[in-house]
């Protein structure tokens, strides 16, 4: 059972990012799925959160209108569309499944000039 985080890296303000965590081991169709991010000297933060059809979507106020969570159950993924970022959203990113009680690896985010 496990979530693999993909897709951070080095960004500039205002650029734009696709993350991607593919999960294995449970069934991912019938599962939500969400977003969490940690920045440095923080604790983690709720980001984005999608029900298992992928038609309900919840965004944390600092990102609406910003950043768009999908899925593709075919391929048990789930992604996060980051655009429009702010150096703010530097964090490591992190999908999480709350059935399971599971966390992937994180994938880090920089956005800077």
């Amino acid at each position: 059972v496990q979530l693999v985080e993909s897709g951070g890296g080095l960004v500039q303000p205002g650029g734009s990012l696709r993350l991607s965590c593919a999960a294995a081991g449970f069934t991912f169709s019938t599962s939500d799925m969400s977003w969490y991010r940690q920045a440095p000297g923080k604790g983690r933060e709720f980001v984005a959160r999608i029900n298992s059809a992928g038609a309900i979507t919840t965004y944390a106020q600092s990102v609406k209108g910003r950043f768009t969570i999908s899925r593709d159950n075919a391929l048990n993924t789930v992604f996060l569309q980051m655009n429009s970022l702010k150096p703010e959203d530097t964090a490591v990113y992190f999908c999480f499944n709350s059935v399971r009680n599971i966390w992937g690896q994180g994938t880090r985010v920089t956005v800077s000039s």
